[in-house]
């Protein structure tokens, strides 16, 4: 009888070990859980020109910050801005000047960038056919498709004619087309002459519709070309995963500044399932040899005036912005 009730004891005193066991790991499960802050992060077009961003995504480095990463596609600048202006997303990704033109508007609660990624134009000029030795001349008399006027694609492009000496007026420059449709109107037949971001430009010239003759960011030179914005509230209120963030876009940039194209290649394939690993390698080779990256996240006021003096020499900006209320450096 004694043996029947130790045995009985000890199977309960199991049961009750293992059920305890369970619960204990379903709890830290919770809890990892409730470590995790989901952030909506809009980007104005996915490249492999951003591939530091995607790095940081595919090797994990948000998720050791606690951060999980929703990313939206969002075509334009101003429509990024929006929707960090609408609290449709947390954080947008698009080019810097769409926050001046908010803070220019009188919004109170403004957008405040907190983190840079690339520091020059990521377009190519792309020709219908094959140019050696190309310049600024070669496109006198023609049509070009730059993009739309007050968008950092035109601005950078009008900035790169100035650096070379180049008589703009004797371009053709059509600003009638969005951004979203430069690819598909120069396919269509629309320009001598069209400005494309990757993985856009490869794919014409895999399909023989168009050549690669220029970098737009080497005409231009540096500046923060796009970057890391949030409303002041949001950034003012979140602090710690504001800076979460930026360490996770500082270990992507760090990667892609120590691994050659075709280990970054591997790392993001799956961002681009439409591209071959050989393509991509071709596109990320072509962003690091036009040294298209920042070493870290952080945007100088030199730079930021490089911004502000295009868009004061194209009419889109009558002074300088304070660059201390409209940037903060996390790395500082």
């Amino acid at each position: 009888m004694k043996k029947g009730i130790v045995i009985i004891t000890s199977i309960f005193l199991v049961g009750v070990i293992v059920f305890l066991s369970i619960f204990n790991i379903n709890k830290d499960k919770d809890n990892k859980k409730e470590d995790v802050t989901k952030i909506r992060l809009a980007e104005v077009t996915h490249s492999m020109f951003y591939a530091p961003l995607y790095v940081a995504i595919e090797n994990g480095y948000f998720k050791e910050e606690g951060l999980d990463i929703d990313l939206i596609l969002t075509s334009g600048a101003d429509k990024v801005s929006a929707a960090v202006l609408s609290n449709t997303v947390d954080i947008g990704f698009a080019g810097p000047e769409s926050a001046i033109y908010v803070y220019k508007n009188g919004e109170k609660d403004y957008l405040v960038t907190f983190a840079g990624l690339t520091k020059r134009d990521g377009q190519f000029i792309v020709a219908r056919e094959p140019m050696e030795d190309f310049t600024i001349e070669d496109l006198y008399g023609k049509e070009i498709l730059p993009g739309r006027v007050g968008g950092m694609p035109i601005l950078n492009f009008l900035n790169g004619v100035k650096n070379e000496g180049g008589d703009i007026s004797k371009i053709n420059v059509n600003s009638s087309i969005d951004f979203a449709s430069l690819s598909g109107s120069f396919i269509a037949g629309v320009g001598d002459f069209v400005n494309l971001f990757e993985p856009n430009a490869t794919k014409l010239e895999k399909e023989g519709l168009g050549y690669v003759v220029g970098s737009i960011g080497k005409l231009s030179g540096e500046m923060p070309y796009t970057a890391f914005y949030a409303r002041k509230s949001y950034i003012d209120n979140n602090k710690e995963i504001i800076n979460k963030f930026n360490n996770a876009i500082n270990k992507g940039l760090e990667y892609v500044m120590n691994h050659n194209e075709e280990e970054i290649a591997e790392v993001i394939r799956p961002q681009f399932n439409d591209n071959t690993l050989s393509d991509i390698k071709i596109i990320v080779k072509r962003y690091k040899d036009a040294d298209s990256w920042l070493n870290n996240s952080s945007i100088t006021l030199e730079s930021y005036k490089n911004l502000e003096n295009i868009m004061i020499d194209n009419d889109l900006l009558d002074e300088y912005v304070p660059f201390e209320e409209l940037v903060i450096n996390l790395n500082d």
